[in-house]
């Protein structure tokens, strides 16, 4: 139904006399600048003696190692050594890496909205029985003692030697929203109990880069036999070339095909900006579930609940997201309540709070459909929709089959 697509990475001097008269040396030349790349492996290529080789060879620092979403790594290395290694016959390309951010037991207005409450396999009832699902949130970190998630697994890509735990609150949040427990306590999630799969590519600044983001898709390309489902509630700037990245040289978008192709669907966010997601990436990739935000304040259709805790119109397509023909899918997004750091809960507003919502649905049709394909997985949410909320056309145009 869509598109088109949406990074830091040395010198002699040489002084000397000649004849009789004294000369004086040459001020050292300056270090040559670095920069952070992404380097992509052609298929076949040893992700591990190549970047070895790099490292020995030209002076490549390398960062993380991708093996399974994608062969490659990536490393900090000057312009003239990034020549070198994009001349290399296996090398598919290198590209600069690029920042990325987060796009930020009573029943949630957006747990209520989407009808999970009324789902057999939800079955939320206060009583603890959890869905045999398993999600990875790609994002800050989750906090693994919160009472109300079930959390397993993990890896963090910021700083690999430490858990991938959340100093920010987003990816707790999001984490909640999805599996949340029915133990009477707290918020309820959309699955509730799904085991929870800490991925943590932003800092406790809720930034990042490309290259943490790689190292967390590949990561769940590695664990497809056990990740259902993956919640990428954040994004930067980019387009979908049509090709999975190869035309463009985009690393990110290759190894969200890998991943999708191993069987596990993304639900991502389409962007906070007020402006087409097609500029936005992962939100303008094809392969993944685009989720725009709807402003919902009582958990019902029908409009006219007052606004809570931000300005904006019951049962209306949220004033600050994204947009276009992009986007799969619209979810609760403004004034959620869910899980935060240290046992806390908090109530925030964005499309990283209504792709949660998407990934949650996701997770229960992947509980009761095992063998569901990605894309299975997401005509079965568009069918299950409804178009019950109301688009301001006045400022942009609405999106192909919203539900």
């Amino acid at each position: 139904m869509r598109r088109r697509t949406t990074a830091i990475l040395l010198a002699c001097a040489l002084a000397g006399a000649t004849g009789l008269t004294a000369q004086a040396a040459p001020a050292p030349a300056a270090p040559a600048p670095e920069g952070d790349y992404i380097v992509v492996l052609k298929d076949g290529t040893d992700a591990k003696a190549k970047a070895d080789k790099h490292s020995q060879d030209n002076g490549a620092r390398v960062g993380h190692l991708y093996q399974s979403a994608l062969k490659g790594y990536s490393g900090r290395m000057s312009a003239q050594s990034r020549d070198r290694v994009a001349a290399d016959p296996d090398v598919a390309w290198v590209e600069p890496v690029r920042q990325v951010r987060s796009t930020a037991q009573s029943l949630p207005t957006g747990v209520d909205r989407a009808n999970a409450d009324a789902s057999p396999t939800a079955a939320i009832d206060g009583v603890d029985q959890r869905t045999d699902v398993d999600v990875a949130v790609i994002d800050t970190g989750v906090d693994s003692g919160h009472p109300d998630l079930n959390v397993v697994g993990g890896k963090n890509c910021t700083l690999p030697v430490l858990p991938p735990e959340d100093g920010n609150g987003h990816g707790t949040h999001v984490a909640g929203t999805i599996g949340a427990l029915d133990n009477g306590d707290g918020v309820v999630g959309v699955a509730p109990g799904a085991r929870i799969w800490p991925v943590k590519v932003l800092n406790d600044a809720g930034m990042g880069t490309t290259a943490d983001v790689v190292c967390g898709i590949d990561y769940v390309a590695a664990h497809a036999g056990e990740i259902d489902v993956a919640n990428m509630s954040l994004g930067g700037a980019g387009t979908d070339d049509g090709q999975c990245g190869r035309a463009s040289g985009d690393s990110e978008h290759q190894a969200i095909c890998r991943a999708v192709g191993a069987g596990v669907t993304f639900a991502v966010a389409a962007g906070n900006d007020a402006a087409d997601a097609k500029d936005s990436t992962p939100a303008a990739y094809d392969e993944v579930i685009t989720v725009s935000a709807l402003a919902d304040f009582n958990g019902q259709p029908g409009g006219g609940a007052p606004a809570t805790c931000r300005d904006d119109q019951d049962d209306t397509f949220a004033d600050f997201s994204n947009f276009g023909a992009d986007v799969d899918l619209i979810a609760p997004g403004v004034c959620i309540n869910s899980t935060w750091p240290n046992g806390a809960y908090n109530t925030i507003s964005g499309t990283s709070m209504a792709t949660p919502h998407v990934a949650g649905g996701a997770a229960l049709h992947k509980a009761t459909n095992p063998a569901a394909t990605p894309e299975q997985v997401k005509n079965a949410l568009q069918q299950a929709g409804t178009t019950d909320w109301t688009f301001p056309s006045k400022t942009r145009t609405a999106p192909r089959n919203p539900s």
